[in-house]
């Protein structure tokens, strides 16, 4: 199973994260959506599960869980913005923790807990990347990708 997962748009859909996400099967995203029109643009590829981030304060947005308890092929995943705010041990309850909000990526294994940020994918913040990211989740496990996207 293909997974696109996005997160700090805010309110800036890139031609070219639509285009990485080309194929999925769905996408997550991990907070600070802004406009609805992000929302709009990324459920016309697949469908999209997306959680609140800090500056969700209207629209579509602010009506979206902190969180998010998912289960694919038999992996567990688990979505919020801030991976800070995480207040227990994913370990043997998880398979992935998918966070945004740093606007840094990451695709690190913590023992058995891939955590998981796809970056920022909205305005350049600072010197940071602008990325997205793909899992692809079976029942043997799941790997992970961080997508640079020109811009």
């Amino acid at each position: 199973m293909q997974i696109g997962v996005i997160a700090d748009t805010h309110s800036k859909m890139r031609p070219e994260a639509l285009e990485a996400f080309q194929g999925s099967e769905l996408i997550l995203h991990a907070g600070d959506v802004g406009r609805d029109d992000v929302l709009d643009a990324l459920e016309a590829i697949a469908p999209v599960i997306a959680i609140r981030g800090n500056i969700d304060k209207s629209g579509r947005a602010a009506e979206l869980p902190d969180t998010r308890d998912l289960e694919f092929l038999g992996q567990a995943l688990y979505m919020l913005h801030d991976v800070k705010t995480l207040d227990f041990d994913p370990q043997g309850r998880y398979r992935v923790v998918i966070a945004g909000h740093s606007h840094k990526p990451r695709n690190e294994w913590i023992g058995d807990v891939l955590y998981f940020n796809p970056g920022g994918a909205g305005p350049r913040r600072f010197t940071l990347p602008i990325t997205v990211g793909r899992l692809e989740i079976s029942e043997d496990g799941v790997v992970g990708e961080v997508i640079e996207l020109p811009g």
